[in-house]
């Protein structure tokens, strides 16, 4: 069995742990080793919608998001411009209550330096030509919203971690993790690693690999769902919509395709046993959405729809930074659905920390809102609660 030392060993090569060891690379803290029992983006990133949008709920999350979108923008630019598409963000309501949400909201994302602007019925079918707005919804509009192909993002930052000398140890079986001597020592396959600190960034398996070492976090996988369909005519980019009544989003896909989902059940599932294949009930209800709201995609062919599974918190913020009472241990994980968008962002933050050892009152302090700290004690049961929630703008802990 072969041996190797490492400064960080990232446990995750989705899209935030490949970011992650990019940005720690890019900082000189080495060296770094990612280890994955498959392949970069296999896990939740290969299945994410890849909607980048600052139309979000506070002000951490809307600077997040900017900094994960100029990141993309960047790098897509230098290695695949096809992974990167500024394409406009659209999402409208009908219900009083999702209206005065949406109302409250523009004030509060403009004073956040967001681009956003309110969007009467004549302009906002003028937006979404192919749908049917007679009940007068109300709709927010971010012009400078993007998408990203989460996959091809993933593996951008994997080999500029690779170029910067960071070891990829891929589809190798897990065997253990634990705290032995001063240091994290992992085992897979025949190779045994020792890591002076270990980030655990393994999206839905995160759950299980805290509480295999003795450091449980409230973690809830949740399962997803998604289809890409082939509209018959159409632009080949459009700006990605949501109707918030429905629970719909939709987004341009690759080849004049599109991406809709959400198809969210809000139950714990085990990430290695629950249903890939997506529910009758969820294309069923996509076929309803597009007949009566967006009519020019009525006759779409499904090309194929399925599963996935998403990592939620209690109250609905991701989990970046130590791990309460572990030795040099920290989390990336908890995204809610929402890790694309704060990927890039919340891996140039925790590698700045990392880069202090931990220490940096600055680099803390640009992670509070979401420091595993805030929770103490063994970890009880909850109900995950993801989703384009426009609320708790006025949170104090922002």
């Amino acid at each position: 069995m072969s041996s190797a030392s490492a400064e960080v060993l990232v446990l995750g090569a989705g899209i935030a742990g490949c970011a992650l060891a990019y940005h720690l690379a890019r900082r000189r803290v080495v060296p770094v080793v990612i280890f994955d029992p498959r392949t970069p983006g296999a896990g939740a990133t290969g299945r994410a919608a890849g909607i980048v949008t600052e139309q979000l709920w506070n002000r951490w999350d809307v600077d997040v998001t900017r900094e994960s979108k100029e990141q993309y923008a960047a790098l897509s630019a230098r290695w695949d411009r096809t992974a990167y598409t500024v394409n406009g963000f659209v999402r409208w309501a009908s219900g009083a209550e999702a209206q005065g949400v949406l109302s409250s909201a523009v004030g509060r994302l403009r004073s956040w330096g967001v681009q956003v602007e309110a969007l009467p019925p004549d302009r906002l079918i003028e937006r979404v030509p192919w749908g049917r707005f007679d009940d007068a919804p109300h709709a927010v509009w971010s012009p400078t919203d993007a998408v990203v192909t989460p996959s091809a993002m993933a593996e951008i930052y994997a080999e500029g971690a690779r170029r910067a000398g960071v070891e990829f140890l891929l589809g190798m079986p897990w065997r253990s993790l634990r705290y032995v001597d001063g240091a994290w020592e992992l085992t897979a396959g025949a190779r045994t690693v020792r890591a002076k600190r270990a980030v655990v960034a393994a999206g839905a398996w995160s759950k299980e690999l805290l509480r295999s070492v003795g450091h449980p976090l409230p973690l809830a996988p949740y399962r997803t769902q998604a289809a890409v369909l082939r509209p018959s005519h159409g632009p080949t980019i459009f700006p990605s919509v949501h109707d918030i009544d429905v629970d719909v989003y939709a987004r341009p896909e690759a080849n004049g395709r599109l991406l809709a989902g959400d198809g969210t059940r809000l139950v714990e599932v085990d990430p290695e046993t629950f249903q890939t294949g997506a529910d009758e009930s969820f294309v069923t209800h996509l076929a309803e959405t597009f007949a009566d709201r967006l009519p020019g995609w009525a006759d779409a062919e499904l090309v194929r729809a399925w599963a996935g599974v998403c990592t939620s918190t209690p109250d609905r913020r991701p989990l970046i930074g130590p791990v309460p009472e572990a030795p040099s241990l920290y989390a990336m994980v908890g995204f809610n659905g929402f890790g694309v968008m704060r990927a890039g962002g919340v891996a140039d933050r925790l590698a700045a920390l990392l880069a202090t050892g931990g220490d940096g009152d600055a680099e803390r302090e640009r992670l509070r809102p979401v420091l595993p700290e805030r929770f103490r004690g063994p970890p009880a049961p909850f109900v995950p609660r993801p989703g384009f929630t426009l609320d708790a703008g006025d949170d104090p802990r922002f």
